[in-house]
């Protein structure tokens, strides 16, 4: 293993002793492996590479012009969504109104059948208080006349309870009513 190791580290007849140092056979050997490598390289391996090169750039113009085209339906797409958004609010706007005016006709409504069930009720109201008024003046003549009759039996002695006389006292205090 030693002597590898002197082999390595000393330098051969032939090779440069450092790196600045032209070796011309070196120069030409590389020369022409180069250009060999070159030919071959372009007569089997570049016409593949370029036809992938070209394959690979047509791929990329298809997916340019489908992101182009799935752009330009996306700008589309958001329009239609923000118009159909627009025409939403407008709608419920409309709704929203068209259900306040129905509330406001509908309390409207209810409001003139709860006036009218009232004036109503107080014609009612009146009509009988009326009738109940007629009824206690008819009830306090009655007491009116029967009254008199007491009062005037006792002053003339004897009790008047015939018809013609509740029908004379009576017509007096219908007189008497009408006059005042």
């Amino acid at each position: 293993m030693l002597m590898a190791l002197l082999a390595l580290a000393a330098p051969e007849a032939g090779a440069p002793v450092s790196p600045f140092e032209v070796n011309p056979g070196l120069f030409i050997w590389t020369w022409v492996v180069f250009l060999a490598l070159f030919f071959i390289l372009k007569k089997f391996a570049w016409p593949s590479i370029l036809r992938a090169t070209e394959e690979r750039e047509r791929a990329i113009e298809r997916q340019l012009a489908e992101a182009e085209r799935m752009n330009a339906e996306a700008k589309q797409a958001l329009e239609e969504n923000k118009r159909l958004v627009a025409e939403t609010r407008a709608s419920v706007h409309q709704l929203m109104a068209e259900g306040k005016s129905a509330a406001e006709k509908e309390r409207a409504v209810a409001l003139e059948k709860t006036r009218q069930e009232q004036d109503e009720l107080l014609a009612r109201a009146r009509r009988e208080i009326e009738a109940e008024k007629d009824r206690a003046v008819v009830e306090l003549r009655r007491e009116a006349v029967d009254l008199s009759l007491a009062a005037a039996s006792k002053l003339i002695g004897e009790r008047l309870e015939s018809d013609a006389d509740r029908r004379l006292v009576m017509n007096y205090i219908g007189a008497m009513s009408d006059g005042h």
